[in-house]
């Protein structure tokens, strides 16, 4: 019984204190980190492979959890999602635009998508290109990552009791 009660208090302050800002630098870094290697991967192998982005989910949720000092919680977890969305979708805009941009110096055409856009409207185009299921399962991949990483622990129910 002192046991169950020391872990029941060691779970419940994983889920306290939490350090918010430090927690979102973290969920920003690790989904820059993602982005970074799902797009480096394709600039390398001039494939875009989508299953890599499952690394944006899991640096995200990463992140988010080392840098809240280990901390794990319902806001952590929500989080943790919001910038795993917002690292896929910028993810996306540079592998596209990296092809689009491959396809028209293949052209012989001038113009080139900037790989870093203020821009909503050119943002949204370009990661609405050729946005199919496999996006949205590689999507829903990617937020699962990031959502079950910072989820609080859970003792098992007592039994017998």
């Amino acid at each position: 019984e002192t046991l169950r009660h020391q872990l029941e208090l060691s779970v419940g302050a994983m889920s306290t204190d939490i350090n918010y800002p430090m927690a979102f630098v973290g969920a920003v870094l690790g989904g820059a980190a993602g982005a970074a290697l799902w797009w480096g991967f394709t600039v390398l192998t001039k494939i875009s492979f989508g299953l890599i982005a499952v690394a944006i989910g899991y640096a995200v949720g990463w992140g988010t959890v080392r840098f809240a000092g280990d901390k794990r919680s319902r806001g952590l977890q929500v989080l943790s999602a919001t910038v795993a969305l917002a690292g896929y979708f910028v993810a996306t805009y540079l592998v596209n635009a990296t092809f689009i941009n491959k396809a028209l110096a293949e052209r012989g055409d001038g113009q080139r998508i900037e790989l870093f856009t203020m821009d909503p409207a050119l943002f949204t185009r370009v990661v609405a290109l050729g946005f199919g299921l496999m996006d949205f399962v590689f999507l829903a991949i990617v937020l699962w990552q990031a959502w079950k990483m910072p989820a609080p622990l859970r003792l098992p129910d007592r039994t017998g009791a």
